[in-house]
């Protein structure tokens, strides 16, 4: 078994879900989701089928979120595994859809922050172990800290 990690490339702007499921169905589930969480998202997701012709599946309301998608699942190849790139919406506001498809089996991190995929590459394929999500932390949260965080919830919409 050899490891690897995989660069996940994506614009700034863009919010990005890593998950896995389990059946083609994926595909237009996925998209259902989606598009019914909100009227204003845009999205594109790719899906690695994991038998048959092994082909990378992709859906979306927006051609360059579909191709960041795609992109990104071709260079993780790990079956059954699926990308999603997210703008004008945020992961919190599909999460609870995407994690009540039936064929979802676990999500791997939804973010905005820089992402690695590390991979397990066998003879057989690849599977993901993990990902890295971000950067560690630089110190512990202190009383200025809480007060920004506590406002910029409030700000953005998410506390009242």
């Amino acid at each position: 078994m050899e490891i690897k990690i995989v660069k996940v490339k994506k614009d700034e702007d863009v919010n990005i879900i890593i998950g896995q499921s389990h059946f083609i169905k994926t595909v237009e589930d996925l998209y259902e989701a989606l598009i019914s969480s909100s009227t204003s998202i845009k999205f594109g997701f790719a899906f690695c089928e994991s038998s048959g012709k092994a082909l990378i599946r992709a859906e979306g309301n927006d051609s360059v979120l579909k191709e960041m998608a795609v992109e990104n699942a071709y260079s993780i190849g790990a079956g059954h595994t699926f990308f999603i790139a997210l703008r004008e919406a945020f992961p919190i506001n599909v999460l609870n859809a995407l994690k009540m498809v039936p064929e979802v089996c676990r999500i791997f991190c939804a973010t905005a922050n820089p992402v690695e995929v590390v991979i397990a590459q066998t003879q057989q394929g690849r599977g993901v172990l993990g990902v890295i999500d971000g950067i560690s932390p630089k110190g512990k949260e202190q009383q200025e800290d809480i007060n920004w965080r506590k406002d910029f919830l409030r700000k953005i919409g998410y506390k009242l």
